[in-house]
């Protein structure tokens, strides 16, 4: 039977922040804590079935309210950069903090990460699952209208990790959800993901200029270091990656998939311990990002984590899709709902 539990993991200004766990019928494991719906952990066989934890993380709650590149969390209202901060929706305009570089990243200073979510733990079927629950005030990081927030954690028996969001704002709004964890199949502190093999299900990508803002082109991967049509070790392009103004692979893709329809997005192995994650979505990007930035961060169980450590891929609509047209566009309406899928599944071979 699938179990779900729950502990105090530590507290925010007197508010207890609770860790929950979810185990399926043969063992593996995920860690959620309440501050930020993040995953803190992410246990899954090996080809021998040894357990292993995959996922960068932290050992305590100081860190990830001080030290985390966003470790883990579910990230909004809007994922990714938007330039200068700025946006215009209905005839007005509006101003975020600007918290990197010249742009908005990730929902702001204080964004979903940073929340303390309600939650309830259940199973359901030959799943272990946590409902998580946020209501972001009107005006919060200077986002317009009043959002509720929904965010549903799945551990299947067939050790899928599934994430579905749902969002509803009584103002028109922007809103673009994702799940930011750092994988290392290997083991999280196994050093960098240079050896993992993957494949990214996109023809094109979004470039972008020196701000790290799209330039609203799409461009063929073809010839580039960003092709990933057929799997090929993260390594192999990794000094070309690093000439970038990116520093590394931080790119988002563009799917080829239909715009809302569920599929595939990418494909990651690593043949030291036979484990490989399949990445379905239903949205019309994906941000891989190599852990760049990443230097000398003291991680949960003694390790230390350096650059290219391990690796995200971030569903979403592309990056400052509000200020470009020919985007997908993140706004919602007042009476829509806003869902997002995302399905990290493991398997071995």
């Amino acid at each position: 039977m699938p179990q779900v539990s729950s502990k105090e993991f530590g507290k925010v200004q007197g508010k207890p922040v609770e860790l929950y766990t979810l185990t399926n019928d043969s063992g593996a494991k995920a860690e959620i804590i309440t501050l930020g719906g993040t995953l803190v952990s992410l246990y899954m066989p090996d080809k021998n079935g040894k357990l292993d934890d995959i996922v960068l993380g932290f050992g305590n709650l100081e860190q990830y309210l001080t030290d985390s590149p966003y470790f883990g969390a579910n990230i909004g209202r809007a994922a990714n950069r938007i330039a200068g901060g700025k946006f215009t929706l209905e005839g007005s305009e509006y101003q975020l903090a600007v918290n990197n570089g010249p742009n908005a990243l990730h929902g702001g200073e204080e964004g979903f990460n940073m929340k303390i979510w309600d939650a309830e733990g259940y199973t359901s079927g030959d799943s272990a699952c946590l409902k998580l629950t946020y209501t972001s005030p009107d005006g919060e990081e200077n986002y317009p209208g009043e959002m509720n927030v929904e965010a549903v954690y799945s551990l299947t028996g067939s050790n899928e990790l599934k994430i579905d969001f749902n969002a509803s704002c009584d103002k028109t709004t922007i809103v673009n959800l994702t799940h930011h964890s750092y994988f290392n199949l290997a083991g999280h502190n196994s050093g960098k993901i240079y050896d993992h093999n993957l494949k990214i299900e996109a023809d094109q990508y979004t470039p972008v200029d020196e701000n790290m803002i799209p330039t609203g082109q799409l461009k063929p991967v073809e010839g580039t270091f960003l092709d990933f049509r057929s799997p090929k070790r993260i390594g192999e392009d990794a000094e070309e990656a690093a000439k970038e103004y990116t520093s590394g692979f931080d790119h988002n893709f563009a799917l080829n998939k239909p715009e809302n329809e569920y599929g595939l997005a990418a494909s990651v192995y690593d043949p030291k311990s036979g484990r490989k994650m399949d990445v379905y979505t239903d949205q019309p990007g994906l941000q891989f990002y190599a852990a760049n930035f990443v230097e000398n961060l003291k991680g949960k169980q003694g390790a230390l984590y350096n650059p290219h450590c391990g690796l995200c891929l971030e569903p979403q609509k592309f990056p400052n899709a509000i200020n470009i047209p020919s985007f997908a566009s993140p706004v919602l309406k007042k009476g829509e709902i806003y869902k997002h899928s995302i399905s990290y599944s493991f398997s071995t071979e």
